[in-house]
This record gives structure tokens, C-alpha cells and sequence, in this order.
């Protein structure tokens, strides 16, 4: 990733939607078994009941079959069928029951639309235990699309991203406006990272001699990096202090 300067004349290029999910679950963190009585609670009739037949139909065809797989449909289908606030949820159940693998997630996120491509970075973390969605992950990271950053910044990036794109994901959420609170495990990740420091002070100062105002997420960011390094943080983690 290059240094996530806004362009000039603007702070960022950003969607303006909001960042976090609608209906206060966090598909990502949440497990499936939870996440589907959170739905089951909320939902009315129809929707359940569309909703109990795609999970059945991904359950009797998981993975890929043929050019394109009945439970892909669905996903399509879910924020009209579950409204908006409830489809990320929807479409990480529809995922989690096909047991997509990252070859097919990889599909979906590239053949979907930026509601499909969310849903897919938040299915990550139940789905690839390795990094090779990676990819998926640095893709929305370079959009300015904040729902789809956030989503990025989640437990599968937390795990994989590698130190220098992970500091200048958080700078990125900075300046586009992503609270730092969706930003998975920000507390080991950015603890004793002097470089990360570095990089903090350096935007703050950029902004400070434009007359701009400095994020209140970057003071908290900031004190983070001043603290302790805890046992077992060290070159070898995957936020290794190397960019």
C-alpha cells in the first residue's frame, strides 16, 4: 500500500456511508450458531422462512457446482429478502453453510457487488484459517469504500496483514473516517510499535500545518504505541515492529 494521503483539496474520497454493521452484531466475531439466533429473533415470518431455505439449500450443495452454485444466488437475494440492517449476517450464514473455500470466496468477492464483497471479508475468519484470501483483504483495502475498509480490518486482517500494510491501514481509517473501535485486536497490534508512532506524529504534524483538525482516534492510537510491549510481541508475531 502507498502512503494513504487524501487527495488534494479534500480529507478523503469515501463513500459517507457509515462503517459499522446495521443491526448491532459484528458478523465477523460473532458465530455462526449466534449469529443465527440473532436473525431467527429478528426477522419476520418470510424472511426466516427464505432465509431457512437458503441455509438448506447450501447445506444439501456446498462448495462450487457447476459455473455458478444456487447458494451464490441467494447471497444476491439477501438484503431484499432480510432488509439491509440483518443481510451481512445473512450472507456470512449462506457462506459459512456452503463452506465456501477461499477459491470460491474469491469469486463471489470479485464477481459481487461491494455488499457481497463486505460479507465475504467478514466470513473470512470462519472460513480460512491460512492467508491465501489475503488478497481479498488488501483489495478493499485500497478502496474508499469505509464499509468495505472496516470489514477488511477485521480478525482475518488482524491475523495476516503484516506490519507495514496493517499501520498504513489504520492511517487509512484515519483520514477516511473509520472509527479505529471496528479495527480488530488494535490494542496488541499497535502496543510498543515505534514505527507506527512514527507514522502518527508525522500525519498528525501534516495536518496540524494545513489548519486541520487531528483525530481524536490518533491521541488514543498514539498512547497505545507508548505502551510496553507484553511478552511474546516481538519480531516473529505478525505485527512484528519490520515494515
Amino acid at each position: 500500500m502507498t502512503h494513504p494521503h487524501a487527495p488534494a483539496g479534500q480529507d478523503a474520497d469515501t463513500t459517507g456511508r457509515p462503517a459499522a454493521p446495521g443491526d448491532g452484531t459484528t458478523p465477523a466475531v460473532t458465530p455462526p450458531a449466534e449469529l443465527r439466533r440473532h436473525l431467527a429473533a429478528r426477522l419476520d415470518g418470510a424472511a426466516r422462512a427464505w432465509l431457512d431455505q437458503a441455509l438448506d439449500e447450501a447445506t444439501a450443495h456446498p462448495g462450487t457446482h457447476g459455473p455458478i452454485s444456487v447458494w451464490e444466488l441467494r447471497l444476491a437475494e439477501a438484503g431484499r429478502r432480510c432488509g439491509p440492517e440483518h443481510a451481512d449476517a445473512a450472507r456470512v450464514l449462506i457462506l459459512h453453510t456452503a463452506h465456501a473455500d477461499a477459491e470460491a470466496l474469491t469469486r463471489v468477492y470479485h464477481q459481487g457487488t461491494a455488499d457481497e464483497r463486505r460479507a465475504v471479508l467478514h466470513a473470512l475468519p470462519h472460513l480460512v484459517p491460512g492467508p491465501e484470501a489475503l488478497p481479498l483483504v488488501e483489495d478493499a483495502l485500497r478502496t474508499n469504500d469505509t464499509r468495505l475498509v472496516a470489514a477488511a480490518l477485521g480478525p482475518y486482517g488482524a491475523r495476516h496483514l503484516d506490519a507495514h500494510a496493517w499501520r498504513h491501514a489504520v492511517l487509512k481509517c484515519l483520514f477516511t473516517g473509520v472509527a479505529l473501535d471496528l479495527v480488530a485486536d488494535l490494542d496488541r497490534r499497535a502496543r510498543g510499535d515505534a514505527e507506527l508512532a512514527r507514522m502518527l506524529g508525522d500525519y498528525a504534524a501534516e495536518r496540524t500545518a494545513a489548519g486541520r483538525t487531528v483525530p481524536e482516534d490518533l491521541h488514543r492510537v498514539l498512547a497505545l504505541t507508548g505502551s510496553a510491549p507484553t511478552q511474546g510481541d516481538g519480531p516473529d508475531a505478525p505485527h512484528g515492529k519490520e515494515s
